[in-house]
Order: structure tokens, then sequence, then C-alpha cells
């Protein structure tokens, strides 16, 4: 059993639903990335998303761009994100990583040497953003030989039809994106997510996790009640920017402090 079912299946077990933060690989440089990764599991993260940062990240908002223009100026790569995820790994076997990102630096890398070299680090599934399902057939293959999930993302605006053949290709969850726009733009209608959410149980048994808009303890707590996980980002990457020039220490228990109470809310 892949890390990632395993996880959701003792979540369900025990009532709870899965805390998925999201941080930018190399924020503010690549040696800050680990510490930040302990802090976020010490503060009752699930699942750790890591974005492989990208000079065209056409789905975050601004706070997210900017975390991967400062990543990038800081000397973050592809291979640097996956020798983060290697470091992570020698003292963490248990928390699921999902890398999430774009097409063409892993196009640039070669589809199998990546999910072969992303397995080798400790990799459990990757997200990327525009890659569509009636491209992904060869690529799917890549990775599933190499047992990382592929997660793909959902809209509001995903017909039926699509999304069913989308939670068709997926594994380990699917994503549902919470609103209209990019990351970190948009109020949260909770229940509007939830009439989505119901409606996705009825073409897939995979757990669904909840992103974008999520802020606070209490929007996280609201979200968990209809979805199997709640996926948190612009806020974490947020406060990273606002203390980039502290110590890693330092800039992990900022993170902590505002992982913890959602943690709390979410199991209360």
């Amino acid at each position: 059993m892949s890390r990632i079912k395993q996880c959701f299946a003792q979540l369900a077990e025990s009532g709870k639903k899965a805390l998925i933060p999201y941080i930018t690989a190399g924020d503010p440089t690549p040696e800050h990335t680990v510490t930040i990764m302990n802090g976020l599991v010490d503060a009752g993260a699930d699942v750790i998303e890591i974005g492989m940062p990208f000079s065209d990240p056409m789905a975050d908002g601004p706070v997210i761009q900017l975390a991967c223009e400062r990543s990038l100026a800081a000397g973050t790569s592809v291979r640097k994100v996956l020798a983060i995820i290697a470091e992570f790994r020698k003292h963490n076997t248990h928390t699921p990583v999902v890398l999430m990102g774009y097409l063409n630096p892993i196009e640039f890398f070669g589809y199998q040497a990546f999910a072969n070299s992303a397995k080798e680090a400790g990799v459990d599934g990757i997200l990327l953003v525009d890659l569509t399902p009636e491209e992904a057939t060869d690529v799917v293959e890549c990775f599933r030989q190499n047992e990382i999930d592929l997660i793909y993302l959902l809209s509001p605006t995903t017909t039926p039809a699509r999304a069913k053949k989308i939670c068709d290709l997926a594994s380990g969850y699917v994503y549902y994106v919470s609103v209209k726009g990019v990351t970190g733009t948009a109020e949260l209608d909770v229940a509007s997510v939830k009439q989505h959410v119901d409606s996705l149980r009825d073409i897939t048994d995979l757990p669904i996790g909840v992103g974008f808009g999520i802020r606070d303890a209490k929007t996280a707590a609201a979200v968990g009640h209809c979805a199997d996980g709640v996926i948190v980002g612009s806020v974490l990457v947020n406060a990273i920017a606002e203390n980039k020039d502290q110590p890693k220490e330092y800039i992990a228990d900022a993170l902590k402090a505002i992982l913890a109470p959602m943690r709390n809310e979410m199991d209360a």
C-alpha cells in the first residue's frame, strides 16, 4: 500500500481528515526547506505538497509566483528539489510527499528519468497542473511503473463527464480547486464546496482534497467536514515571504503557528 493510500486509510479509521500544507521548495533558499518540512509535520501535517519552482506558474497567484522567483534566484533546480526530498526522507519515512508543478521542467528532464529519480528520492505523488488527461497516457505509465500517484485538479467548472474521465486516470487523491481563479485570490464558499464534493463522491472512491482559499482554522475545519483533505498554501507561503530573512528555525515556527490551530480545529 502506498504511503498516500495508507495515510488516508488510517485517518478515515480514526475519523480524522488530512491536513495538507503546500510550500515551494527552495523558498527562501534550498537550505531552509527540510527544516520547514519537519516543522509542518510537527504541527500536524499528514501529507506535504512541495512546489517545484517554475518561471511561469500559471495557476498560482502573486504569493506563490514570488515564492518561485525567490526559489529560482536561490539556485533551486528540479534536481535540487529531489535532493531536498531525499534529505527529508533520511529522518521521515512515513509522511507522504507530493510534488506540484508544471510540465516544462519535467519534459526537459525526461519523463522516465524524472519518475525514476523521484521514486529514488522518496516522492509519493505528483500533480502537474498543465498535464491534461488527453496527453497523459505515456506520462502516467512512467509514474505508475515507479508507484508514484498522479494527482489531478478538478474545478467548479469541470463537467461531470470530464470529472469522471479525470478521476478514472488519477490515483492517491484528487484535488478540488474550491474557487474560480488562481491561488490566494478569492473567498471560499463552503456550501458550494460541499455541493461539488458531494457530486464528486458519486463518480470516484478516491479521497478528495480541497484547496485554494483556506486561510484560517475556522475555514479549515469547515472544509474538513465535507472533504477528506484540507490543502493550505498561500497563507503559509506568505508567512515565509514575511520572514524570509530570518533563520530557518524561526520560519518553521512561524508556519507551525499557522498550521497547528488548523489541526486542532479540524480534530475538535
